[in-house]
């Protein structure tokens, strides 16, 4: 049962939450909004809309391929965030994260960034390279516009962990690796210790990305932790369809698409 309102009331549980990545754009904006839909039916909780950069601290080579194909047909962080009213449009009830890095933001200005989250709905925000002492500003302004500012936590935090989890909303981000997203092997015993002492110290659910991209994994993070947050493999099964999306086969693309998902999280 929630104990708080979270996502302005969108988010309808906090256990076993499945919350995806897409890069806004990618390949181009009409399929963001459908492979976003997808991911719905699929049993998406959030969807994190990421906003394409083109010098990333924190994304590894696919999503970095991912976000270069989307700047190259012209997304913005303005044009990205405007794709939210056209998926709630489409059907999407999701809460939906704006994933931005801070040079964007600063380039907008605080004032104007929060006026266009709030002129189409948008009920969340990550900014990955925005350290925790230096986002009160952010959060506050966050918080005036009713806004969830994700906290990220991750194992070089230890020190921090409870004051970050302390101001968490929506959701803590909890990074299982130290290291650029993308997918790996396996998740150590270090990172499920990790992941057990953030639980210790956060009110609010603790989803688990970077490197999530079994369905071994999957299974594994949702034991130890109330939600995993999958990026590089999404962007890899998107990848996979782009062909297909080439010779305008996009209901193949979006099929196979749902199927890989399914084997992923079920």
């Amino acid at each position: 049962m929630l104990t708080k309102t979270f996502f302005q009331g969108k988010l309808t549980k906090t256990e076993n939450l499945f919350i995806p990545f897409v890069v806004a754009g990618d390949p181009t904006p009409e399929h963001t909004i459908e492979f976003a839909l997808k991911l719905q039916e699929e049993g998406a909780d959030v969807l994190e809309l990421g906003v394409p950069y083109s010098d990333p601290l924190a994304d590894g080579p696919t999503i970095q391929r991912a976000a270069q194909r989307a700047l190259q047909a012209g997304m913005s962080l303005r044009k990205a965030v405007q794709l939210v009213p056209e998926l709630r449009k489409r059907g999407l009830e999701i809460p939906v994260v704006i994933f931005t890095y801070y040079n964007p933001v600063l380039q907008i200005g605080h004032d104007d960034f929060f006026g266009l989250l709030e002129d189409n709905g948008v009920e969340g925000l990550l900014i990955p390279d925005l350290p925790y002492e230096e986002s009160s500003e952010i959060r506050q302004q966050a918080e005036e516009k009713d806004i969830e500012f994700i906290s990220l936590v991750a194992p070089n935090s230890d020190k921090r962990i409870q004051q970050i989890a302390e101001h968490a909303r929506g959701f803590l981000y909890c990074v299982s690796s130290l290291g650029v997203t993308g997918e790996r092997n396996d998740m150590s015993a270090d990172a499920l210790s990790f992941i057990k002492k953030v639980k210790e110290h956060s009110s609010v659910p603790v989803a688990v990305g970077f490197g999530i991209s079994t369905n071994d994994h999957v299974k594994l993070v949702r034991e130890h932790a109330d939600g995993v947050i999958i990026g590089s493999k999404i962007i890899r099964l998107i990848e996979g369809e782009l062909e297909n999306i080439d010779k305008g086969q996009t209901s193949l693309a979006l099929e196979n698409f749902s199927k890989g998902i399914r084997e992923l999280i079920q």
